[in-house]
C-alpha cells in the first residue's frame, strides 16, 4: 500500500520564480506526479496589441521575458516589417544583433546566478549580476531604458551607437571573456554542483520535440537546433558561431550549454564590431509620424532564437494601421511544460534544480 502527500511549492517559494505553484504527489520523498499552475499575471498582451497602432506594441513585448527584452522586441518588430514590406537599413541590422547577444548574455547571467541560489551558492549570484549590470548600463547609455528598453523601433533603431557605446561594448567583452570563465569555475569547483546537477531532470529528444521544446533545453538534449543558424535573420548567416549540444540530457549538461553559448555570443559581438558599418541607423519611411500611418495586409509568422529559445511572433493585418490579430509562441511555455516528464520518479530536492534549469520567466509564459 503506497502513502503519498501532496504538497505545493510556490507561488511563494524562492525557487519558483514569481507565480508559478507546482502541486506535487509525493511518495516519502519521490516524486510521483506533478501539477503547475502558470499563475495569472493578466499582462494579455497579444489582445491589447490589437487595439495599438503597430508602432505602440513594441514595450508590450519588452515585459513577456523582461531579462531579455532586445530579443523579444526583435521577434515583434521583424513581424511587423514583413507585414509592412519595411527595409532594415545595413547599420541597423548589425546594431540590432549587437544588442540582441548583449540581451542574451544578461538574461543569462540572471539564468545562472539564480541556478546557483537554488543550489545554495549565494556567491556566483553577487558576480553574474555585477555582469549583467555593465549590460545595463550599454543599455541605459543607448536607449535610456534599463530593462523595459523599447531602443529597436520599425525600420531600425531609435538611436544610433556613439563612440562611447562602441568602446563600452568593446570594453565588457574584452573583460567578461576572464570573468566569464572564473564565474564557471565557481559552479565547477563545487562538488555539491556537480553532485546535484549530474544524472537529474533527464529529458530525452523524442520528449523535448513532441513538448516543442526548443533553446538550451533542447540543444541539451543533442538536437542541435538554432532559429540563428536553421532560419538566419539579421545577418546571423554572415558570422561565425557553432551551436553547442549535449549528450547527457540532464541538468548539467543545460548549465554547460548555456555556459559555450555565452562565449559564442562573445565570438558573435566581436565579429559585429569589427563589420559595423556607417550609414542611417533606420528607414527614413519610419519618421514618427509616418509610423502612426503604417499599414499592413496579411498573415506572417517570424522567429528569432530568445535566450530561452524560439521565439515566434503571428500577425494578421486586415489592411489597418492596428493589427487585427497578434498571437506569441514563447519558450518558456512550451519547456515549462515539460517538467511533470523530467521529474517523475526523482527525489523533491531534484525537482527544484531541475526547475532551476528551465529558465523560465513568467511573463513569457502569461502573455
Amino acid at each position: 500500500m503506497s502513502h503519498w502527500i501532496e504538497l505545493n511549492i510556490g507561488p511563494v517559494h524562492p525557487s519558483t520564480h514569481g507565480i508559478y505553484r507546482f502541486r506535487v504527489k509525493l511518495n516519502e520523498e519521490t516524486v510521483e506526479d506533478v501539477d503547475i499552475t502558470i499563475g495569472y499575471l493578466h499582462r494579455n498582451a497579444e489582445k491589447i496589441c490589437e487595439l495599438n497602432y503597430f508602432v505602440n506594441n513594441t514595450i508590450y513585448f519588452d515585459r513577456m521575458d523582461y531579462i531579455d527584452a532586445m530579443n523579444m522586441e526583435l521577434g515583434y518588430l521583424r513581424a511587423v516589417e514583413a507585414l509592412t514590406d519595411m527595409e532594415v537599413p545595413e547599420r541597423a541590422q548589425w546594431i540590432r544583433m549587437i544588442m540582441a547577444e548583449l540581451s542574451r548574455i544578461a538574461a543569462r547571467m540572471v539564468g545562472i546566478g539564480a541556478l546557483g541560489l537554488d543550489v545554495g551558492m549565494l556567491t556566483p549570484f553577487f558576480h553574474t549580476f555585477h555582469e549583467r549590470e555593465k549590460i545595463q548600463r550599454i543599455f541605459v547609455e543607448a536607449s535610456g531604458g534599463r530593462q523595459e528598453v523599447n531602443y529597436m523601433s520599425i525600420g531600425g533603431v531609435y538611436q544610433d551607437f556613439n563612440d562611447k557605446i562602441i568602446e563600452e561594448i568593446r570594453e565588457f567583452i574584452s573583460e567578461f571573456k576572464g570573468k566569464l570563465e572564473e564565474i564557471v569555475k565557481m559552479f565547477t569547483d563545487s562538488e555539491i554542483f556537480w553532485q546535484r546537477n549530474v544524472g537529474t531532470g533527464i529529458l530525452e529528444p523524442d520528449i523535448a520535440l513532441d513538448y516543442g521544446v526548443t533553446g538550451p533545453m533542447l540543444r541539451a538534449s543533442g538536437i542541435p537546433y538554432d532559429v540563428r543558424k536553421d532560419s538566419p535573420y539579421l545577418f546571423y548567416d554572415k558570422v561565425n558561431f557553432d551551436v553547442p549540444i549535449a549528450r547527457t540530457k540532464d541538468n548539467m549538461g543545460r548549465f554547460l550549454v548555456k555556459v559555450e553559448e555565452l562565449r559564442q555570443s562573445i565570438r558573435i559581438i566581436e565579429q559585429c564590431l569589427a563589420k559595423l558599418p556607417d550609414g542611417p541607423y533606420f528607414n527614413p519611411k519610419t519618421k514618427k509620424s509616418a509610423m502612426l500611418l503604417l499599414k499592413g495586409q496579411g498573415d506572417v509568422f517570424t522567429r528569432v532564437e530568445s535566450e530561452s529559445g524560439e521565439f515566434g511572433v503571428f500577425i494578421r493585418g486586415d489592411g489597418g494601421v492596428k493589427p487585427y490579430r497578434v498571437h506569441a509562441r514563447s519558450p518558456s511555455f512550451k519547456n515549462l511544460a515539460v517538467v511533470p516528464i523530467m521529474t517523475r520518479g526523482s527525489l523533491i530536492a531534484d525537482l527544484i534544480i531541475t526547475i532551476a534549469s528551465v529558465d523560465a520567466v513568467a511573463g513569457e509564459v502569461d502573455r
